[in-house]
């Protein structure tokens, strides 16, 4: 078997406050025997679970990494009850590049699960997260948001599981989280995500959705913040109860139809606004001709009742893209 080439610069079992890097070897033209290095922080004190704390998953979504460089900066070991992992740029290249894939060999590092230790740069680093990091950990915290092409209510989510008691347990760290919005969520494709990766190795997951367009805002970063420390005081890591969020809202995509997606190429003219409630038949977003005046737009109807949950955000769509999520209220 391939051993996987990835070290990391300092103990991740260690006790006390370490920052160094995941060091992956990576030759190429302007650095022969060069590194890829990936920052890392490991803070341990006594017994109780691990967290791993991970984000820049893609490169382009930026409330993790805000949030991650602030608890690795704040948490001292004697804060806490077990050991933190925090990881604020997984996808190293793509985050310095501010693009979702790695420039480097234009891998989805969230498809890229489990990884290959003989692969790419990226499926190296997922196959070291999957074989190494994720087995250390109880809980599992991966920030997301929607970079530069969609938008989304903010929100932390779990998803449907197969296993009763894993997903109730997921359920649970995701209420912690106490961001405004929670979701039951439905991916298009969890093939290769880390997500999927996670929760086959029987761990508590949470994954966040916490705004887009390329950048964070004040208030999506301090939900980010909260919500780590939450779920830190949650799974018994950090001392006191979590912070529970005013008039937190739950959602649930329970089926593909929450998805819409455009059907040609065009100007994106919306029609409802992110948290907006709609009926379905109501038409969503236009698409307009690019190209030429005085033709009729393509009219996107809603394919249920519910809430708009997430949206593209660019002003010009390609045939394909996904324009709208709209996502059920429950309770």
């Amino acid at each position: 078997m391939t051993r996987n080439p990835i070290t990391p610069t300092i103990p991740l079992d260690g006790p006390g406050k370490a920052h160094g890097f995941l060091r992956l070897p990576y030759s190429r033209n302007d650095s022969a025997w060069g590194n890829i290095m990936i920052p890392l922080t490991v803070i341990a004190n006594g017994d109780g679970p691990t967290a791993l704390l991970t984000g820049g998953n893609h490169g382009d979504e930026y409330e993790g990494p805000i949030a991650l460089q602030q608890l690795a900066w704040q948490i001292e070991p004697a804060d806490i009850s077990g050991r933190v992992i925090i990881v604020p740029y997984m996808n190293y290249p793509a985050f310095r590049a501010g693009t979702r894939v790695s420039p480097i060999d234009q891998v989805n590092l969230n498809r890229a699960f489990p990884g290959r230790a003989d692969g790419t740069p990226s499926q190296k680093i997922a196959n070291y997260f999957n074989d190494v990091l994720v087995p250390m950990a109880d809980i599992v915290l991966d920030y997301h948001s929607g970079g530069k092409t969609l938008d989304f209510l903010p929100y932390a989510a779990a998803h449907y599981l197969d296993d009763a008691d894993q997903q109730q347990r997921c359920v649970a760290a995701m209420q912690a989280f106490a961001a405004p919005y929670s979701m039951m969520m439905l991916e298009i494709d969890a093939v290769g995500m880390f997500d999927t990766a996670v929760e086959n190795q029987g761990k508590v997951f949470v994954t966040t959705e916490l705004g887009g367009g390329g950048t964070a805002t004040a208030r999506s970063a301090q939900i980010a913040i909260r919500g780590a420390r939450n779920l830190l005081r949650h799974s018994g890591i950090l001392s006191g109860a979590p912070e529970a969020a005013d008039n937190s809202i739950m959602l649930d995509m329970p089926d593909g139809d929450c998805f819409h997606f455009a059907t040609r190429d065009g100007l994106l003219h919306p029609l409802a606004d992110l948290g907006d409630q709609v009926r379905k038949g109501q038409p969503i977003a236009r698409i307009w001709p690019a190209d030429r005046t005085g033709q009729p737009p393509v009219e996107i109807p809603a394919n249920r009742d519910g809430i708009l949950a997430a949206r593209h955000f660019p002003g010009l769509v390609q045939m394909g893209d996904c324009l709208a999520v709209i996502a059920e209220r429950r309770g």
